[in-house]
């Protein structure tokens, strides 16, 4: 007998994603790759860009965990974060307006910005400090450097990044115009190299401005999406530590799913602020 799931479609700015509450389903661990997988997949599944779950936690008031289009799990997920504040408001799991959602990168502080009749409309994360050494990626090298416009090898070609870690990996790559950044082809060399032994999200910038930035992505095991919102975080502190933006100023990144406010504060905190929508609910058979 199949499995019947219920699920509830959300995105961030387009980075979509099915969730699943399991306050009221528990599900397998030995399934959740592989459902993780078949979901996403948009034609026999659901589609979308991964497989987020929502639970109890013992070290904050929920528990995200963030599975990729490919199975694999992810450490966080900026985008995630907002959509689960929003499910957890709006669907009577929480009175609270702030609160602590426990992800596999750490424990991290969401605001709620409720509007009329209680709907969620904003969501502001505290996506903690930047770690920037090498070995907080991991990524070859003096485990104890930072990487800030360092020239990397990617297949016998040389490119200049910064990379960054939000509770997950990020490579950022200064570029004249992001809309024409090669993304599709050089994406997944750089999130492939040996270089990153756990892999690599990877962004590519370019600067209206000293308080906005053009943003597109290559996301660790989901490939081209619509946003990224660790990869904003880590795209803003990237801008900061070149001299191209002004820290403790909120800089607002144009992702193609729409736009979202980021500030490096001067406590040494990320400030993400942005919206969250769901989609549909349904029900997923799984066997």
């Amino acid at each position: 007998m199949p499995q019947a799931i219920k699920f509830t479609k959300m995105h961030g700015l387009g980075n979509n994603y099915v969730f699943v509450d399991l306050f009221g389903q528990p599900l397998r661990e030995e399934i959740l790759s592989d459902l993780a997988v078949r979901v996403s997949d948009v034609n026999t599944g659901i589609g979308s860009d991964g497989l987020i779950l929502i639970g109890p936690s013992e070290r904050a008031d929920f528990r995200m965990r963030v599975f990729n289009a490919d199975g694999s799990e992810a450490k966080n997920c900026g985008n995630g974060l907002r959509c689960v504040a929003k499910y957890v408001v709006e669907r009577g799991r929480t009175s609270k307006r702030r609160f602590t959602i426990e992800t596999l990168g750490g424990v991290v502080r969401v605001d709620a910005h409720a509007g009329a009749a209680g709907r969620v409309e904003q969501v502001t994360v505290d996506m903690g400090e930047p770690r920037l050494r090498k070995r907080d990626l991991p990524m070859l090298g003096d485990p104890d450097s930072e990487t800030v416009d360092e020239a990397v090898d990617i297949d016998g070609e040389t490119h200049r990044m910064t990379c960054v870690s939000m509770g997950n990996p990020h490579a950022v790559l200064i570029v004249p115009d992001a809309a024409a950044a090669p993304v599709a082809e050089l994406g997944p060399r750089i999130e492939r190299s040996p270089v990153f032994p756990e892999r690599v999200n990877v962004e590519f910038i370019s600067f209206r401005g000293d308080a906005e930035i053009d943003f597109r992505v290559w996301e660790r095991g989901s490939g081209i999406t619509r946003a990224c919102g660790t990869g904003a975080c880590a795209a803003v502190v990237a801008g900061v530590l070149n001299g191209r933006l002004e820290r403790g100023r909120p800089v607002t990144v144009h992702l193609e799913g729409g736009d979202l406010v980021i500030t490096w504060a001067e406590d040494g905190r990320v400030l993400m602020t942005g919206p969250a929508e769901i989609t549909c609910d349904g029900v997923y058979y799984y066997q």
